[in-house]
């Protein structure tokens, strides 16, 4: 793969060679249809740059062990879908209050409990943003190419590491197992950890800093003493029920993701400048929303999309903004109806939804059924 820029890769095979640019060096995980060829491909490549491949007796073990490495110094990584991506709720949990980088990537297949096995969904977007139990930060992003595979694994790292926070990479089975001719960026942003600045003794690994600065999370083994729990701490990491010392550890980790939503969202517009019908749609079902709004353009309605590559935060105030243009929302998605409910809550206009739950994509000719519809 270093050889060759040009190259035909399947969103799985991406993801992999992603997670590998952006310095991931400890993977583990369990094999789970539709994910597996990320395990497959890293248990062979990731050997060759010196890091770590383990398969893990379940998913409970994989993202404990992936949180075991980041607190080591490792980037880390899981993959799995809906079942296991159920499985470790908790230690999603555990990692977003310790404050632990690391990176999940869930390829979304029909369910719930053991579902269509072979067949995609969008049905984890909820999951992916409330799974686990009490108020929590959550940073979902949803690759709509093999290239995004590619490119928004790096930046899952990227954000990960700068916040001291779980990412997952939420795509569905469609986009995991489709293949494309991409060309792999020769440069990419890679943000790596920061070391402390103060000597050990004055290290509070959990220290809430005007200004919003992350204290850095310095590895075990380099000389600085800390406590981690899944408790509620004080600054120093250990469990805590003075009121302030608990309302200051919620609201560090929630506000350091609400205060950073320019940082962290992204969103693609297509042809919304004049229009007045927004189709919001994300993943794989992203490419049949364009291909409906080209059609739709073809006799003169005028559409355009958002695709929300952020799913989490979601995108709220870029459609309050499109909501003063547009007349409707259409919001075409593998489920019966998730992000529909955000861009209901998000926008005081006719909002209309194209589901499909039988592990089929939705195509552009239902999409633009729902359009003409909606402009009659």
């Amino acid at each position: 793969m270093k050889k060759r820029n040009d190259v035909l890769l399947q969103g799985n095979e991406a993801c992999a060679l992603g997670a590998l640019a952006a310095g991931m060096r400890f993977y583990a995980g369990y094999p789970i249809t539709p994910s597996t060829e990320i395990a497959e491909l890293l248990s062979i490549e990731l050997p060759k740059v010196g890091g770590i491949f383990i398969q893990m007796e379940d998913e409970i073990a994989s993202i404990a062990a992936i949180i075991g490495a980041s607190l080591a110094g490792a980037k880390s990584m899981t993959a799995t879908s809906g079942p296991g991506f159920s499985l470790m709720q908790e230690n999603l949990g555990f990692a977003a209050m310790a404050e632990v980088p690391c990176v999940v990537v869930n390829v979304m297949r029909g369910g719930p409990s053991t579902g269509m096995p072979t067949r995609a969904s969008q049905g984890d977007v909820m999951q992916s943003r409330w799974g686990t139990h009490g108020d929590h930060p959550a940073i979902v992003l949803s690759p709509g190419s093999v290239l995004e595979c590619y490119t928004l694994t790096v930046h899952a790292f990227n954000l990960s590491e700068k916040y001291r926070t779980p990412v997952i990479v939420l795509m569905d089975g469609i986009m995991g197992h489709m293949s494309e001719n991409i060309k792999i960026p020769e440069k990419l942003e890679i943000i790596n950890r920061p070391k402390p600045t103060v000597p050990p003794i004055w290290y509070r690994p959990y220290d809430d800093i005007p200004g919003g600065e992350i204290v850095p999370l310095v590895p075990f083994g380099e000389g600085y003493r800390y406590h981690v729990t899944g408790l509620v701490h004080d600054a120093l990491g250990f469990p805590t029920l003075v009121p302030d010392e608990v309302n200051a550890c919620l609201k560090k980790i929630i506000y350091k993701i609400k205060n950073n939503l320019h940082d962290i969202i992204r969103i693609e517009k297509y042809l919304l400048d004049d229009a007045d019908i927004c189709i919001v749609a994300y993943g794989s079902v992203a490419r049949s929303a364009r291909e409906a709004v080209n059609m739709a353009r073809q006799e003169g309605i005028k559409a355009g999309m958002l695709r929300p590559i952020t799913l989490w935060p979601f995108p709220r105030f870029n459609l309050e903004d499109i909501g003063r243009k547009v007349k409707v929302f259409v919001v075409p998605e593998m489920n019966y109806g998730q992000v529909y409910g955000e861009v209901l809550k998000a926008c005081h206009k006719k909002v209309v939804r194209v589901t499909r739950v039988d592990g089929e994509l939705i195509t552009p000719d239902e999409i633009m059924k729902k359009i003409k519809e909606v402009t009659i």
